[in-house]
Parts: C-alpha cells; structure tokens; sequence
C-alpha cells in the first residue's frame, strides 16, 4: 500500500499536546504480552488526530510539548538550513533526516497543519518538497517546522551509545498519518475512503513507512499497542537492510595516555595485514546479525543512465528500503559502499544502469576480492542493455513496480558469467606511415564481460560517443539514442568506412590462424561474442538449433564466439539474421596494422596499430530473473498456498440445508 499524500491538519490542544511514539531502535520489552490489548483514548491523547486531534509522530513516546506557533516576522530572519537530497554519512549526520525532493503534488496542506504552515502565514504560493522515505509533502519553508514539532523520518542506523555493541535490537513502526491512502486497513478489511477535493482535512489514515501497514485513523481500528510493537519491515523484509545493522561510530580519543597505550602495544604486536582502505575510521560501521533467510540488497543508480530515468527510481527504492542501502553512483562510485558492507552475509547487488554501469561495479568487485563475491542483478536503464537482456531482466524500465523489482531480486538463480581480459600492445611491425594522430594506444577497458568487436559497428559507436560528449543535451532519451545511431550507420554505409578492414588484420584463435578465411568473407564488422545478445537485443550467432556444427553457446563455458559480419549480414541482422560463425576459441591473438576503431562492451575508441590477447580472467557471479514465478509476494501474516489442495465436497439439498443449517452433525448426515 502506497500512499499517494502525506499532508495531515495539524490540531494541537495546549499542554496535553503528545506526540505518538513510532519509530527507531529501542530495546525495551514493549508492551507486556498478558495484558489485554488497549484501544485509543480521545480523551486522554487529544493531540493525535487518529485519538481525536492530529499531532506529530515521533521518535520517542509520549514526551514532547507541541512549539508555540511561529511568527511569521522571525522566519524570515533565520538562517536557511540546509536541504538534503541524499544521504549524509558523515559523522555530523542527524538521525531521522528527511531526504526532500521537489514536487508538484496539488493541495492546500502541507504536514505541520495550519497552526505551524509558514506558507499559510505569509499568503503567498511556495514551492513544495516531498520525502523520499516517509512520503510526507511540505512546504520548503515549512521543514524547520519539522523539527519543531519533533517529527522525524524513518531512522536509518542507530547510535553506538550501548557497551554491547552487538546486543540484539529490533525495529520499531514509523507511523505517518496520510490524507489519501491506497489499500484496505488491517484490521477491518476495509478500504480508505478517499477525500477527493483538495481542501479535505480529514486523516483517512495512518501508516507505516518501513512495513507499509495502514489502518484507519480511528478508535476502533489503531490501537495504542501497536505504536511500540516492533516492526517486520514488510513483504520485502529480507532484502532490507535493518537499521539495527548500522551503527554510527565514536571517533577515537587521540589523547596523550592512548598514544602511549598504543606505542607499547605496536612492540608486542604484529604487523597489521590490514590495508590503508580497511584500516581507516569511518562514521558509520556495519554490525550484521546474519540469518539463513536474509538475502540483503544494496542498489547502485546510475542517475543518468537511460534519459535519466535512474534520478526518478532511486526515490523509490528510497521508499521500500533503508535510504543507507541506496546509492547514487553520481556521489563517488560503489567503492565505499562495498568495502563498507563486505561482510555482510548473503549480501546481493542491484545494479540500475546501463552494461557499462554493471562492468564498472563488476571491475570493483574484483579489486575488493570479496570472499564468496556477491551476485549482482540488473536493473536496465541504458541504451542496449544486451547483458541484462542474457539474464532475462529485459531491455529496458518499462515503470515496473518497484515492489515486483525487489521480488525477482530476491527469488533470481544465481549464475555465472565469463570475464575476459584484454592486453594491447603497440605492434612494432606497423610502419610509420600507418600512423593516426586521432588514434590512442590504450584501450578505454581491459576487461569485457559482452563484447569485443571492431570495424563498423565501434566507428558508428565512437561516432555516437563523440557527439554525446560534444552535446549532452541531445541525448537525453533511450528513443533518440537509437535514431542516432540509425542515422549513423546509414551513413557509414554509404562512405563504406571499413570496406577493408580484412587487409589489415591477422586473427589466431587458440593457435589456428584465421586470416585466410577472413580474407575471404571480406567482412566490415568482426566481433569476440560473450553472450547471446549483442547490438540491443539481436542474436548474431543465430539461434540455439541452427548451428549443428559448434558447441551451444553459454556465458559461462570459458569460450568465446567469434563472428565476421558483411553489410549483408548486418542488415539481415535486425530480421532475425546472423553473421558468418568462424570458431569457438579460449584465447585470442588478433594483430592490426593500422588505426581502427574498437569498441569493449560499448566504450569505443580509436586504437592504434596493436597486437591484442583475449584470454579468460575470472567469472563474475550474477543474478538471473527467473522466467516464470511460482507466487506472487507474501504479506508477513500470509501462509505460503500449497501447489495441490484436495477439498470433500459434500451436496445438500436446499430444503435439508434450511432445516437443519443450525446442526452441523445432522446437517452433514443429510449429505449426499
């Protein structure tokens, strides 16, 4: 159940303002199981509007007075502070902080209410923020007000106050009251009758941000027991990264006396094996509690993958998960993140971006050499997407619900998947006359996991990346990507930009030389296949029962495909077509004589003359969508249903059934 607003009216009553208790990681006992479950109390909590008036929820029961109303005179003296859009992990980080990103929800009321709503004071129409994890709108003036009022968003971690860093913690609610509400309550099955005008102040509801329960905002449906009772963190509770994990940590105390402690304690000591990385304080520590049935998730967007599409899903997954397991990779790369997690059990990785966005978190895995490497699912935002398209993800977001995302992350098989490494060298035998100034010595990567091709394909490639980089804006959708690189390639068609490219290579695969018959296929196009797909989507080996004569073809085998690809060929390619199928082979030796443009896994480049080795490096775990799920996601209180279910059926007559409806033993000696 997703909230579509979170604006309430806020309606204070002098001293007996009470804010409700909702969120964070407390270790007490909650309420005492013998005891019979409370309802609300109008009289006794008239600051909530759920018991009768509507206050803040907070972090702690029960404790803090409602602020006097702000005068609209000293607003606007205060000193602006500053509004985050992503998470802060640095040690002066605050716990419960809203993550804000401007919106264009329509309505009158923003969550503080009419007493606190600074908008309101000066009668003038102010921008709107809404935040990511709790959902609640406000007005941008209105966030101190926030504070004011104590009400903070799903806490993230906890702090490291307790002795026993380890001590077991659970989760608490983080209860929001919303004016719209999508779902049926709980407890009665009902659904929220929705408000449809705008100027509607009524609370149809109160819900949780981590669990996503909701209930009506009345007396006969919430019960003051269910503030303190821990939380389950919902459908997806075992991808979810509990607060409880992640513990802001104390800097060390340089004083005199440990310096001393420490220098006698390095003389005992050995040497540590620890390296600059891990040996360094960071704010934040990582306490897992690992358990069999957790899968935890960390999710990298690439927020300009595909038109942008990452800046719009990140506020999603802001939503469903912890915001500290969400990651822009605009912010400095995943680096940080999985030195941070790596030892986390059972960890998995989505990564939401285009082929070169999972290369690059691939690349990082290797040089963390986490021990067992986590898999990495795929979430396709880029332009071809042929990597996700091998393991069934798809080629492309086509607005899937984020909640179904998180459930083929959680269910994928996990697999392997060749990495091959590429070594260029200039090639001494290569006169100077063949030189190019244009041209480069070094590769743009040194390792691919889809593909190595060069010729037609990576001019019209570097054609494209040329003009990208020249003009950004032009490029900002997956639809003109892909008229792009049509116009491109017609183009090149026309000019006939690599009709000689079999002159100027030699190609030896596994130790067989396979120039003569390059030589006689004279194709424009040559290409080191590691998966299925290739050139958004197409198969250029053909399918698995047309070629009798290899081996089938795999992405984890150790093998690679090499195909050679005429303009004829090239065409047929986007009708099902594919190119001529040379050889399978484990390592390559492939040697140019003049400046060519290459492409590794879509980055292209103009390479010099070289001599290039293609030989296995490692296998990357990933993780494949399963093609057909076997249930549809349970609600913590659901039970799995049974695959065969035998039910009797007995028959009754309706004059039997109305005389005896009241016995159940006589009633079912009447049937048949």
């Amino acid at each position: 159940m997703e909230p579509r607003d979170g604006s309430p009216e806020a309606r204070s009553s002098d001293s007996e303002s009470a804010s409700a208790s909702s969120s964070g990681s407390e270790r007490d006992a909650g309420p005492e199981p013998d005891k019979a479950p409370r309802r609300l109390n109008k009289r006794r909590f008239p600051g909530l509007r759920l018991f009768g008036h509507r206050k803040a929820i907070t972090k702690s029961g029960l404790q803090h007075l409602a602020p006097p109303p702000p005068a609209p005179g000293a607003l606007c003296s205060e000193p602006e502070r500053q509004i985050r859009s992503t998470v802060d992990w640095s040690e002066s980080a605050t716990y419960g902080e809203h993550i804000w990103f401007e919106t264009n929800v329509s309505g009158d009321f923003c969550y503080v209410g009419e007493q606190y709503c600074v908008a309101k004071m000066l009668q003038k129409s102010v921008s709107r923020r809404k935040c990511a994890a709790c959902k609640i709108v406000v007005h941008t003036p209105c966030i101190e007000q926030l504070e004011k009022i104590n009400f903070r968003c799903k806490p993230s971690f906890r702090e490291s106050g307790s002795r026993n860093i380890r001590e077991p913690t659970f989760v608490r609610h983080h209860w929001v009251h919303r004016r719209r509400q999508d779902g049926k309550c709980r407890h009665c099955g009902k659904g929220f009758q929705q408000k449809f005008t705008f100027h509607s102040k009524e609370i149809v509801a109160i819900s949780c941000s981590w669990c996503k329960q909701a209930y009506h905002s009345k007396v006969s449906c919430f019960m003051l027991q269910q503030i303190e009772e821990p939380c389950s963190l919902g459908v997806h509770a075992a991808v979810v990264i509990p607060p409880t994990w992640i513990l802001r940590a104390r800097r060390p105390q340089n004083t005199l006396k440990a310096s001393k402690k420490k220098k006698r304690a390095s003389f005992k000591r050995k040497s540590s094996k620890k390296g600059p990385e891990e040996g360094r304080w960071r704010p934040f520590i990582i306490r897992p509690t690992p358990s069999p049935l957790m899968k935890p998730l960390l999710v990298f967007v690439n927020p300009k993958s595909g038109g942008n599409q990452g800046a719009k899903i990140i506020q999603s997954f802001l939503w469903y998960l912890n915001p500290r397991q969400v990651f822009d990779l605009s912010q400095g790369g995943p680096k940080e993140a999985l030195e941070m997690y790596r030892k986390v059990h059972n960890l998995r990785i989505l990564a939401c971006g285009g082929d070169g966005t999972v290369g690059w978190i691939l690349s990082t895995l290797d040089q963390l050499r986490l021990k067992p490497p986590p898999p990495v699912a795929i979430l396709p935002l880029g332009t071809g997407n042929d990597l996700a398209r091998t393991l069934n993800w798809g080629g492309g977001y086509t607005d899937e619900p984020v909640s179904k995302i998180l459930s083929h992350v959680e269910e994928g098989n996990v697999v392997q998947l060749d990495r091959w490494d590429l070594r260029a060298e200039p090639n001494p035998d290569a006169g100077p006359e063949e030189r190019d100034e244009g041209a480069t010595d070094r590769l743009p990567l040194d390792v691919f996991n889809n593909y190595f091709s060069l010729g037609f394909d990576a001019h019209v490639t570097l054609e494209f990346h040329e003009s990208r980089e020249a003009n950004p804006e032009k490029f900002n959708s997956r639809f003109r990507n892909k008229m792009f690189y049509a116009g491109t390639a017609f183009s090149d068609f026309l000019m006939g930009s690599s009709k000689d490219l079999a002159k100027h290579i030699r190609v030896v695969c596994d130790g067989t030389d396979l120039t003569p018959k390059i030589q006689d296929l004279k194709p424009q196009c040559i290409v080191f296949l590691n998966i299925p797909r290739y050139c958004a989507g197409t198969m250029p080996w053909g399918h698995p029962g047309e070629h009798h004569d290899f081996e089938p073809q795999r992405h984890d085998d150790g093998y690679l495909e090499v195909i050679g690809f005429t303009m004829t060929s090239l065409a047929a390619l986007q009708v099902g077509g594919h190119g001529e199928r040379l050889t399978q082979c484990r390592e390559v030796v492939l040697t140019t004589s003049k400046a060519i443009p290459v492409q590794v896994d879509g980055e292209p480049c103009k390479l010099a003359a070289s001599r290039i080795r293609i030989a296995l490096r490692n296998q990357a775990t990933m993780v494949q969508k399963a093609k057909r799920r076997s249930a549809a996601p349970l609600h913590s209180d659901q039970q799995p249903v049974p695959e065969q279910l035998r039910i009797q059926v007995s028959r009754v007559s309706m004059h039997d059934y109305e005389a005896l409806h009241y016995d159940k033993e006589q009633l079912k000696e009447a049937c048949e």
